[in-house]
This record gives structure tokens, sequence and C-alpha cells, in this order.
């Protein structure tokens, strides 16, 4: 299987790093004989090689930042590989426009079209076009997953698709953005936001300028996702309410405790006859709720159900190899259909 990566970040060189480590045991137990062709990256350059990339290389010249050093130099942009490739499968990860989706819409619908699978961590195409690009895969017989773009590496998509296929789904709720959940965490602990906020930087959790995460916007991103996979809507992040956690003080947090509740980003979908109704917004919940007991830069999702009433499932929401095995997840899910 001829893999394809747009994007050569930290998500692909975690990919990268479990292919190597999984290569004997995704050939003995999946029957993937798995060989990246191609990789094209806008700041680190392009390579493709239709015998095959030596990954441990593409690894050591991006500790540089730099691919120009490999052999098998390729002079153009992602769309031009997407169609010069002689490739089963494209992965896609470059950074989230959630305004746009681009330019990650135009490399998924361009591999699509050609008839290769596709897999992506890639929020904006699938918050904006889910339907559309679900229909252009079927039109072209391949399969298009996206199981990194909600919570990471937690099987939660995969979960809701293949074991919860009998269950009617009425209700999802959950903590869908680590970085505010470390921040209320630390801040029920009586340190301030502004500070909290600076230590999830120098972490790593927020971005320098993290509103996408402070504001809500990155959990509105995933309930819309959720919305449109789950729910089979075709909604945009703009038809759901959203609150951040910006305007949550240390007393409000500490009053919340002293009533037995605590506070939660949460992003809610619900059905409502025959539509969908959500927000993200701060909620104090009873601490006997599973949701409540998670604390830290951990996300966890209920799914109310029909057939096994709540199910909770807790994991990482980000992280190298975390979301790197999302997307390996969904190679074995294609690999496995083909």
């Amino acid at each position: 299987m001829r893999l394809l990566f747009i994007g050569f970040g930290t998500v692909v060189q975690g990919l990268s790093e479990l292919l190597a480590e999984k290569a004997t045991e995704l050939k003995q137990k999946h029957g993937l004989d798995l060989k990246v062709v191609g990789i094209s990256d806008m700041l680190k350059g392009c390579v493709y090689a239709p015998d095959g990339i030596d990954l441990a290389q593409a690894l050591e010249a991006a500790k540089n930042g730099d691919l120009k050093q490999l052999p098998n130099q390729f002079e153009a942009d992602a769309l031009a590989m997407i169609d010069a490739a002689d490739a089963d499968l494209m992965v896609e990860a470059t950074y989230t426009d959630i305004k746009t989706g681009q330019p990650a819409t135009s490399h998924i619908k361009a591999a699509l079209a050609k008839g290769m699978h596709v897999t992506t961590t890639n929020k904006g195409p699938v918050a904006l076009f889910l339907q559309e690009l679900k229909k252009l895969a079927d039109a072209n017989g391949v399969k298009f997953l996206y199981e990194g773009t909600v919570i990471s590496g937690t099987p939660l998509l995969n979960l809701i698709r293949e074991t919860l296929a009998g269950s009617h789904i009425s209700e999802i709720k959950g903590i869908l953005n680590g970085t505010t959940n470390y921040i209320l965490s630390q801040m029920e602990q009586g340190q301030p936001y502004d500070a909290v906020l600076k230590k999830a930087q120098e972490l790593g959790y927020a971005e320098a300028v993290p509103d996408a995460d402070v504001l809500g916007w990155d959990a509105l991103a995933k309930i819309t996702i959720l919305a449109n996979a789950v729910f089979g809507v075709d909604a945009k992040p703009d038809a759901f309410s959203c609150q951040g956690i910006t305007e949550i003080s240390n007393d409000a947090i500490a009053e919340a405790k002293a009533n037995g509740k605590r506070f939660k980003l949460i992003g809610t979908l619900k059905r409502d006859g025959d539509s969908v109704v959500g927000s993200v917004a701060p909620v104090q919940m009873d601490l006997s709720h599973p949701l409540a007991g998670v604390m830290g830069a951990t996300n966890a999702v209920t799914i109310s159900t029909d057939t096994l009433g709540d199910v909770t499932i807790v994991g990482p929401g980000a992280g190298r190899v975390e979301t790197g095995y999302s997307v390996l997840i969904d190679i074995i899910s294609i690999g496995g259909s083909r």
C-alpha cells in the first residue's frame, strides 16, 4: 500500500515513527506492507520516490526543518504531487483553517477525485464540507476517514461508527479541548488564569495566541464534526453557540466546588426531532458525573444510547504519537477494506 504524506509536521512524524516501529506487526497481523512514496510540506520541501522513501532519513532531516537534503526532490506544490503520485492513500495533515478549510480541502478533493483513499487530522475540511467530501469519496469508490479530527487517537469516531452501530444516539457531550481542561483544573487549585495560561503555553498545550482554545473555537469545530458525522446533518460551526472560559473567575470556581460542582468546558449535541442542537459552554457539573473527574489535559466524551445507556470514553486529546496513532487506525481500517 503506497502512502502519500501532505504535511510532515508533528503528527505525520509521529505516524512515521509508528510505521517503523510496527512494520512487522502491521504486515503479519493486518497484511499491510506500507511504503511512503511522497512527502510534501510547504515549509520543509517535497520528495517523491516511487520505490519508497527512507522514513528514518526523512525524520532525521525534519529535525533540521529541511527535506531538501534528501534525494528524489520534487520541485512543485502539493497539488502537483497529488496529481503526479502513484499512491493508494493520502494522509492530509496540513495546518487547520476553520474559516475556509483550505488548502486542505483542495488537497482532499484532488486525491479523492483521482481515486486515492484519504485520512486527515485537519478539522477544517471535515467541519465545513464533510457531506460533500463523503459523496466525492463514494463516487470514486474510495474511503475518507478522519478519526484524528476529534480527541486525537482516542477512538471516539470508530467507537460510534462500529461498536455503537446498533444503537440510537440521543446525545453527545464532552470535554473536547485538553488545554481548557488543564487551565480549569489548575485554577481549581487556586492559581490565577493568566499564570495558568502562561504555563500551558510553556508546556505546549496552548498556542502563543490561545484564542482557538480558550474562546471555545476548537471545541466548536469538533462538535460540528460530530454533528455531521454522527447525526448526518450538514451543519457549519456558526450553527452552534459558543462560549469559552475567559470569563470564569477563581471565585466562581471555588463557589462551584463548595456546592459539589466543578466547571468544565463542555461541547454538547442533542437530537431535537429531525434537527440537532448544540453548544460549547462552561458547565457546572455534579462531581458524580464521569466527566467531572477528568482532570488535566485529558479529553472525555459521554454518549447517550438507547441500548447501553451512557457510555463514556476517556483518553488523550493531543500529542505527537497519539494523533499519529489516529491516522494509523484509519490506515488499518482502509487497508483491511481493500
